[in-house]
């Protein structure tokens, strides 16, 4: 099979099975309070991250994922790191009044703030660091020793990411044309809970791993 249509069979697969993490919630979120280009440079910061990752993994793969102690740490700060987005979204108040114009919102952060949060929400799933280096060392194995290959595989797998990442936002953006605030609020406290709840179990597996609990 061609290394591109493999990198989009690989895409597709964790698009659907595994495309309901934290960035999952926090695109959805976004999508809904601050609309579509907000929610776009969300998608944009977390495939900017996994970039990172898989560039990385190319370089050094047997080293990022036998230095358990940095693994550990990386688990630590990015629990804290998803404990804090958690506790920022609950603590976020919806009030749309009637009438009142959802495109006019006082103190609204620049987009480029969304971009740095899809990065940085990303980079703090251990998850993602011990992923990417698999994949490089097992999947895309028979292209490690092709450049052109490997951007051809890895350009299919992140492209496919990021088209469902920026399907997710536009549908969400949309959907908020016919939901209430009530609704609204549930999927802000939702989002935020399950964020905030997925950086404690990060931290608690990072200490167990490193025998402090």
């Amino acid at each position: 099979m061609h290394p591109l249509l493999e990198g989009m069979l690989l895409g597709l697969t964790l698009a659907l099975f595994f495309g309901f993490g934290p960035v999952f919630f926090a695109l959805i979120q976004t999508g809904i309070h601050r609309g579509f280009t907000k929610g776009f440079f969300l998608a944009v910061g977390a495939f900017f991250n996994d970039l990172t990752v898989v560039t990385l993994s190319i370089i050094g793969a047997h080293a990022i994922m036998n230095t358990m102690h940095k693994h550990q740490l990386l688990g630590v700060i990015g629990g804290i790191v998803l404990m804090i987005f958690g506790i920022a979204a609950l603590r976020h108040k919806i009030d749309i009044a009637e009438g009142e114009d959802e495109n006019i919102k006082l103190n609204e952060p620049h987009a480029l703030m969304f971009l740095l949060k899809g990065y940085l929400l990303n980079i703090a799933n251990p998850f993602v660091w011990l992923f990417w280096p698999t994949v490089v060392l097992g999947v895309a194995a028979p292209f490690v020793t092709n450049t052109h290959d490997m951007i051809l595989f890895f350009a299919g797998t992140l492209g496919v990411i990021f088209s469902s990442d920026v399907a997710k936002v536009f549908l969400a953006s949309k959907i908020k044309n016919y939901i209430t605030d009530k609704f609204l609020r549930l999927i802000n406290n939702i989002a935020g809970i399950v964020i905030f709840v997925f950086g404690i179990v990060l931290i608690i597996r990072s200490l167990i791993q490193s025998g402090i609990l």
